[in-house]
């Protein structure tokens, strides 16, 4: 397998070689599905807590004796069924959300994503992409021209969720220049995961050689 890259100015600047354990897996929906959702589980924060009868303030005393009223029988105010009681069956935060993913899962998962970006073409294979200064105009301008490319047209678009950049080592410029485009995401190849490709529509290899040799060599 071989695909094209790309300058930062939108011309071809050569190919590179891809593995097919890679880039070339079939699509599995199943397997994806359950990666995301652990994925998603595990970052989720169990703020929300209500108290239960045994930690509502008061309710020590009988609120009327038990017959002779008439009315029904109560034995604390902090019963659920009265007003500032207890909250019954309500989220506490002791709840654990995390959830096991096998090693092989997540680096199955991840090639399977890779594979299906690359084969609907949405992963495009950047050369370099070092800025010398921390400019928003110059990172803006680098979308700019690489939307230009056929296929990668929606690159231009402003919203979240649009462009997933991996950097082959930590880059302060680049990172800094791309952080206020609301539709770029810059990380790093070894911190690649299936979560943060499903919510990206294209996917920017920078540095392509380094990059996917650090990708095969951990999803070998």
């Amino acid at each position: 397998m071989e695909a094209k890259i790309y300058n930062i100015e939108g011309k071809e600047a050569g190919t590179i070689a891809l593995s097919e354990k890679v880039f070339g897996l079939p699509w599995n929906a199943d397997l994806v599905h359950q990666v995301v959702v652990s994925m998603q589980s595990n970052k989720r924060s169990n703020t929300a807590h209500t108290k239960d009868r045994g930690e509502v303030r008061g309710g020590g005393r009988k609120p009327w004796q038990q017959k002779g009223t008439g009315r029904a029988r109560h034995g604390s105010r902090r019963s659920p069924i009265w007003k500032g009681g207890g909250m019954t069956h309500g989220p506490r935060n002791e709840r654990n959300y995390e959830k096991k993913i096998n090693k092989k899962m997540s680096a199955k998962a991840l090639a399977t994503l890779l594979s299906e970006k690359f084969r609907t073409g949405h992963v495009i294979f950047v050369d370099e992409l070092s800025l010398k200064a921390s400019k928003t105009k110059e990172a803006a301008k680098v979308i700019s021209s690489l939307a230009s490319v056929r296929g990668f047209e929606k690159l231009s678009y402003k919203r979240a969720g649009t462009a997933l950049l991996a950097l082959p080592k930590k880059e302060v410029a680049t990172e800094r220049s791309f952080r206020n485009l609301p539709n770029a995401m810059v990380g790093e190849v070894r911190n690649l995961n299936p979560l943060d490709l499903i919510g990206n529509r294209y996917l920017l290899i920078v540095n392509p050689k380094e990059s996917v040799a650090m990708i095969e060599k951990r999803l070998s």
